[in-house]
């Protein structure tokens, strides 16, 4: 059914459990996958003990998340790191690097010692002298740990962050490159212990040069042109309100110096590129991070200015508390811009903007506007 994706009856662009034994969460906003896996190595766990106590051996099963860079910052996916840390569950975590390149590879001898680090005879050496390690006085302990953190730093790179966090770290590995890549993946795989976090680095689009070209307009596509790259996209008759309103709020910081733009990793979906290309001194990407870019934009108020904060419908679902206690309460000046409220279409039930008027009128101190045309969204703009 592949060729009915995002169609009217036709598969999700997302996973998604009622529609396939082989999704086993649904999703499409971020940093959620770490908390549904470790959710699951829990269960798994317990069934394990539980079979055991009927003398019955359990089967071996692996939890799994993929989290990309981008959704690494966000604040849920160090939340369920922490707790994952804490837990000791077996849990394996995939960081698909490929757009900030925390720590590139290396070549072939960074392949290498991804693979020294995660095969079994390493970890079992490690996890020996940890257990050793706590039979020693505890300030020779504690400078023994310090001296060992210090030389792995220096064999695997930047994953000391993660190590800290309670995760034993791999990588970087070069995603494209199966040779290095597939050894690594069973090893971790019939590791003992964990978590572990496996760091891939890898190129959007590898392979397709439009999409390596232009990474950014391949995130979500709808048919094109497999040669060419050429997207099939419908011409607009009117203008569209992302542009429209992008361009009223550089209006409005033209003729007020307090006027700032907040976005949550979607400057070209909310329209804040143009702000940002006009004053790029008030614009604020804060990475997908919506719950930081509400309070954020209330501590900006605090002080005088205006923040405009431009998220979609959906994503503000993120930061409801934020959005009660730190702005609505205090009575702050805020102004929240939803795009892509209502129905999106070929999006699905994750993007629609469906309960922003439910979740949004409630509150005390909230103004709900809702633009009827684009002459009608510049008037609210200067309002």
């Amino acid at each position: 059914r592949i060729r009915t994706l995002r169609q009217g009856g036709g598969l999700s662009g997302f996973t998604k459990r009622s529609e396939s034994v082989y999704d086993p969460f649904g999703a499409a906003h971020s940093s959620t996958s770490i908390s549904a896996a470790l959710g699951m190595a829990v269960a798994r766990d317990l069934d394990s003990e539980a079979a055991k106590a009927k003398g019955r051996t359990a089967k071996r099963r692996n939890a799994i998340a993929v989290i990309g860079d981008g959704s690494m910052s966000a604040g849920m996916a160090y939340e369920a790191m922490n707790n994952a840390g804490a837990l000791h569950s077996r849990l394996i975590v995939i960081l698909n690097d490929n757009d900030m390149s925390i720590a590139p590879p290396v070549g072939a001898m960074s392949g290498y010692l991804a693979r020294l680090a995660s095969g079994g005879t390493y970890q079992s050496l490690r996890e020996t002298a940890k257990q050793l390690g706590k039979l020693l006085p505890k300030a020779l302990y504690q400078r023994a740990a310090a001296a060992e953190e210090y030389a792995r730093s220096l064999v695997v790179g930047g994953g000391t962050m993660f190590e800290e966090m309670g995760f034993h770290y791999v990588g970087p590995v070069d995603g494209h490159n199966l040779d290095q890549l597939l050894p690594v993946l069973k090893n971790v795989r019939d590791a003992e212990h964990g978590p572990i976090l496996l760091h891939v680095v890898t190129r959007k689009g590898k392979g397709y040069a439009p999409a390596e070209a232009s990474a950014d307009r391949y995130h979500g596509v709808v048919k094109f042109d497999v040669v060419s790259g050429v997207q099939a996209k419908a011409k607009p008759n009117a203008p569209a309100y992302t542009r429209v309103f992008g361009e009223s709020l550089i209006k409005a910081a033209d003729a007020d110096d307090r006027v700032v733009a907040i976005t949550a990793a979607m400057p070209g979906g909310t329209g804040i590129d143009l702000f940002g290309k006009a004053h790029p001194d008030k614009t604020f990407d804060v990475g997908i991070a919506e719950q930081h870019a509400v309070t954020f934009a209330g501590g900006l108020a605090t002080e005088g200015y205006r923040p405009f904060v431009a998220i979609y419908s959906t994503f503000l679902q993120r930061a409801y508390d934020q959005v009660v206690h730190d702005v609505a309460l205090q009575n702050l000046p805020v102004r929240f811009c939803l795009d892509r409220a209502g129905l999106v279409g070929a999006d699905g039930a994750t993007h629609a903007g469906a309960f922003d008027l439910a979740y949004l009128c409630c509150l005390p101190n909230m103004t709900v506007m809702a633009a009827s045309d684009e002459a009608e969204l510049v008037h609210m703009v200067a309002t």
